[in-house]
């Protein structure tokens, strides 16, 4: 049963053709079983008659597909009969269908519903005054006109509700489509957002873990003859510097599969302010000499704080590592102010090309600089990084207490 009511629902047309053939035939045995009116003859009174129930049931046929011309085709029959004097018979049901498919129709203008609902309406006037009122009971003659003309207001108010209706779920279907897209839209930011992040974090864990794995190689081969104690202490670092980064970036695995860190033997919590004197020491084992000062009262600050300035404190010191020479010596000074937190690492190394702290560098070249800019404003911070007027390198950095990140 219901494949057939899927069936009629997807052809309308053929449905109101099998209607407009019933109609066509019942009103064909009316007109047979009348007599003439005109005086002319039975015939002639038929074959009038047949030329408005044509009109009138191809009007019901295709009322759907062409609706405003068969509206103005009902109006032209309507007219034809009250010309002709050819009375309503069972056919003219299809200007009440015409009437209600005009109301109901969204691509009819609403001007053209607004002359539908008058006409609708002069119908049964018309009618009355073409055939006359019964003189002698000429009350009864107008509550019958009355009642014909209720039928046509209501097929108009009716088809008029169903197409506020359907406008109404419209707006609706389309809200549903538009905020789809919105969230579709903020799904594909917020992954790009997650992904640069990560990027971030693995490149960070990536340059500094490795490059203090590489100075310590080196070290180790140098002096592996000669001071066999120094290059087992260098092994040991790398040993231990290798099973952090193993260990963050299993973190930063576990948040990709699953979205939550991973808990496990190796979790390594998110770095904060505290451990920067760790990775002050940890590069100084490294080989680079390293000045580490703190200004003002230390204090609990918002975690995408204490991450960032981590962060920015690690990828300078490994710049400086990289860029620097052998010769060079950093300075750190974190300083806590009573509405942020400032940073300020610099070093009086060879410092960076141009190119790498302007433009970004390439092949991934400078991209450690561009990720420190990401990260200050996702705080709503400040940074500034350029080389120093003496020599070296300077980057320096406020973070507020209260930003877009926090």
């Amino acid at each position: 049963m219901q494949r057939f009511y899927d069936f009629l629902r997807r052809h309308p047309t053929g449905v109101d053709s099998l209607w407009a053939v019933l109609l066509f035939g019942i009103s064909t045995l009316e007109i047979a079983s009348e007599q003439s009116i005109s005086g002319i003859s039975p015939l002639v009174d038929r074959l009038l008659a047949m030329v408005s129930v044509t009109a009138l049931c191809v009007v019901l046929a295709l009322r759907r597909r062409f609706t405003a011309p068969m509206y103005w085709l009902a109006v032209g029959a309507g007219a034809y009969q009250l010309a002709l004097g050819v009375r309503p018979d069972s056919a003219d049901l299809a200007m009440l269908v015409i009437l209600y498919t005009v109301a109901a129709s969204a691509e009819v203008p609403r001007w053209l519903s607004r002359v539908a609902f008058g006409s609708g309406l002069l119908a049964a006037p018309l009618a009355a005054a073409r055939w006359g009122f019964n003189k002698a009971d000429s009350a009864n003659d107008i509550a019958m006109m009355v009642m014909v003309m209720v039928p046509f207001a209501l097929a108009w108010v009716l088809g008029d509700s169903i197409r506020t209706r359907r406008a109404y779920f419209a707006q609706l279907e389309e809200r549903n489509r538009r905020l789809e897209k919105e969230r579709e839209a903020q799904a594909k930011v917020a992954v790009a957002a997650e992904r640069a992040r990560i990027a971030r974090e693995l490149h960070d864990v990536v340059a500094h873990n490795v490059s203090v794995m590489v100075v310590q190689a080196d070290g180790a081969a140098y002096v592996m003859d000669a001071a066999p104690d120094q290059a087992k202490q260098a092994l040991e670092t790398i040993s231990g510097t290798g099973r952090q980064a193993l260990a963050e970036m299993r973190r930063l695995l576990g948040v990709l599969r699953t979205g939550e860190p991973q808990e496990s033997e190796d979790y390594v919590p998110q770095p904060d302010v505290e451990q920067i004197e760790v990775l002050v020491e940890q590069v100084r084992t490294a080989g680079l000499t390293v000045d580490f000062d703190v200004e003002g009262t230390p204090r609990p600050l918002p975690s995408g704080v204490e991450l960032t300035a981590y962060r920015i404190v690690q990828e300078a010191l490994t710049n400086t590592r990289k860029h620097g020479g052998p010769d060079a010596k950093a300075r750190v000074r974190l300083v806590y102010f009573d509405d942020g937190l400032g940073l300020l690492v610099e070093d009086d190394g060879r410092g960076a090309a141009h190119e790498m702290y302007r433009d970004g560098g390439a092949d991934g070249a400078g991209h450690g600089l561009i990720g420190m800019r990401e990260r200050i404003g996702m705080v709503g911070g400040t940074l500034d990084a350029g080389p120093r007027p003496g020599g070296g390198f300077r980057i320096s950095a406020l973070l507020p207490l209260k930003g877009k990140g926090n």
